[in-house]
């Protein structure tokens, strides 16, 4: 690769390359830019002699598998404004972060996740005075309590699970302070109220922490304010319905109580999640912000009905109400929504049909349904679920939760995230797993009927659990088109008929549970159903076969020997009535042969006159 002395600029970011980089790729003079992050490249870099005329401004080979030593020969490239290293496994061992103070022009720097057990004195990057972007994350920092830098020089800051236990002062002069995340640290106490004061501050990132008291004022710059899992408490400031630029708020987890404020419908959010925390009273109507994408307020007290006004939210594509005491029907009217990919109302206090004829359903992009443990009841047409495409077909469907500029690329700001349901297990769902996770969960209900026929359309489906219901008939068998199905849950129903054959030819069907019906017959032969636990066949008295312990075929055997028995017993009992017959008969011609032979040859007159007499009558 030498030979291309005219080379400016290589960027292959974001593929699937792998194996080593030449070292030839660094020897050509007029290389400026050279992007190789994303990929799969390994092993140890050999960056070789590298001419003091190069002019390499841009070097990115973070996110790859490289390992070994991080070179001292990258102190060369003294012309370097931005360096990635990110995810380089040192294997634990010790780096010289001094080879970076040769860096002078260094603007961005990303030596994030570099697997080592170095402790690092922040202030040893204090010399580089162009830095602007700094991204430490994973690696052990202490500060000094003399460290001071220049006001205006950092502007975006990331130290992300680096063992800090308290606020980094030195940051109260940092006007120029854009970008802030200090999330998953060990950070105690309230939040300074000088960051209110950092004028330019658009994103703060400090969840995962021990914060407690109040909520800090926050500069009416921000625009995205991430806090949850912290120990916040007491009600939600109001004064954030100031921050009329705030599009991101994330409080989840935390031990906030009282009302969810009104005015927060006077803001422009897209992302408001309050989950787990105290909050109480009926949901407001006008808290509910026209341009919200993502609403998760689960895990709270709320009541009332779900506010109406969401209607309004065209966009919104994630809604999460669970376990909360909200009394309402089904809300038909979330139809019109036709973004929704996310929906679960679990464990409240729902109630009614979640079918109507003036209101039927029809998602086209919901790929995660759950409405169980409600008081849902009625009966769901064969048709249901014909108008539900995103399970139905493979549709490309990405999390759109907005992201923060960074250096002019997006960098993602908040990823949503749901517990469910899968195997008998609960797992969370963040990020990526939504574009490939779909599922439908109506457990612990009062639905009743026969389980939709068009439940078989459904071909995208992972999870399907109908458990604790009261639905009848048999198992549709399109259930058998379902060829991505995981888990299976019809337990505790009033189903009959057999266990279609068809289900033991779903490959991935790790999990099944037929328990607590009325089933009958033979379970299916099949690797995935063979190897399921008893329990999930218990409770079908007429159910038989592996892996029950009651064998098919016995009563049929217990009947045939019966009916064998009954033909034995009458054919005895024919023999035993002929044989009576032939005793009776052989002594009673006997008998009367001899009184004739008598009566003929002694008493010939009398006889023959008595005989006469008795034709003449």
């Amino acid at each position: 690769m030498s030979s291309l002395s005219k080379l400016e600029a290589f960027d292959i970011d974001g593929n699937s390359f792998s194996g080593t980089i030449p070292s030839s790729l660094f020897m050509i003079p007029s290389l400026d830019r050279l992007n190789l992050g994303r990929n799969h490249f390994s092993g140890p870099l050999e960056i070789g002699n590298i001419s003091s005329q190069s002019n390499l401004q841009i070097l990115y080979i973070g996110e790859n598998n490289f390992d070994g030593p991080i070179p001292r020969s990258i102190s060369k490239l003294v012309g370097l404004s931005e360096l990635s290293l990110s995810f380089w496994n040192t294997k634990r061992s010790i780096v010289d972060f001094s080879i970076f103070l040769h860096l002078k022009s260094l603007e961005s720097l990303d030596l994030s996740y570099l697997n080592t057990r170095s402790m690092v004195e922040f202030s040893l990057f204090s010399p580089l005075m162009s830095l602007g972007y700094l991204d430490l994350s994973g690696i052990s920092l202490k500060f000094s309590s003399t460290l001071h830098l220049p006001s205006s020089i950092i502007e975006y800051l990331i130290l992300t699970s680096c063992n800090i236990s308290e606020f980094p002062t030195f940051l109260q002069n940092q006007t120029s302070l854009e970008y802030l995340d200090i999330s998953a640290n060990q950070i105690e106490g309230q939040v300074p109220e000088w960051l209110r004061i950092l004028p330019e501050l658009g994103f703060v990132n400090i969840s995962q922490n021990f914060f407690s008291g109040e909520v800090p004022m926050l500069p009416r710059s921000i625009i995205h304010f991430i806090a949850s899992d912290n120990q916040f408490s007491g009600e939600i400031p109001r004064a954030i319905c100031e921050l009329d630029s705030l599009d991101i708020l994330v409080l989840s987890n935390n031990n906030f109580s009282g009302s969810i404020p009104r005015c927060f419908g006077n803001l422009p959010l897209s992302v408001l999640h309050l989950w787990n925390n105290s909050l109480s009273g009926v949901f407001p109507e006008e808290s509910i912000s026209a341009s919200l994408r993502s609403l998760d307020v689960g895990h709270n007290w709320l009541s009332g009905q779900l506010p109406k006004s969401l209607i309004k939210c065209t966009d919104l594509e994630f809604l999460n109400v669970e376990d909360n005491r909200i009394n309402d029907k089904f809300p038909f009217w979330l139809r019109s929504l036709s973004n929704l990919q996310i929906l679960v109302l679990r464990s409240n206090e729902f109630y009614g049909p979640i079918f109507s004829l003036e209101d039927s359903l029809s998602f086209p992009k919901l790929r995660i349904f759950d409405i169980s443990e409600n008081r849902f009841t009625g009966v769901l047409p064969s048709d249901y679920f014909a108008g539900w495409s995103a399970m139905s077909s493979v549709v490309s469907i990405y999390d759109s939760t907005p992201g923060y500029a960074v250096l002019g690329a997006i960098r993602e700001a908040y990823h949503n995230s749901v517990v469910l349901t899968n195997k008998g297990l609960n797992m969370e769902l963040v990020g990526s797993g939504f574009t490939i996770y779909k599922t439908i969960d109506v457990s612990g209900n009062r639905l009743q009927g026969d389980i939709p026929e068009s439940i078989g359309i459904l071909k995208e489906l992972i999870v399907l659990n109908m458990s604790n219901n009261a639905f009848t008939g048999h198992i549709p068998p399109s259930l058998s088109n379902l060829s991505n199905l995981q888990s299976l849950d019809l337990s505790k129903n009033r189903l009959s008929g057999e266990i279609p054959p068809e289900l033991g030819k779903l490959t991935f069907l790790a999990r099944m549970n037929f328990s607590y019906n009325m089933l009958e017959g033979p379970i299916p032969q099949g690797t995935q159903i063979q190897s399921q636990n008893s329990s999930s066949f218990t409770g079908n008295p007429s159910l038989c076969g592996a892996p029950l312990e009651e064998p098919c075929g016995r009563e049929e055997d217990e009947e045939a020997t019966k009916q064998e028995q009954d033909e034995d017993k009458e054919e005895e009992d024919q023999v035993f009535s002929w044989i009576a017959a032939a005793i009776g008969y052989v002594p009673g011609l006997f008998c009367g042969l001899t009184i004739a032979h008598i009566l003929t040859s002694y008493k010939r007159d009398w006889f023959m006159r008595i005989f006469s007499a008795f034709l003449l009558c």
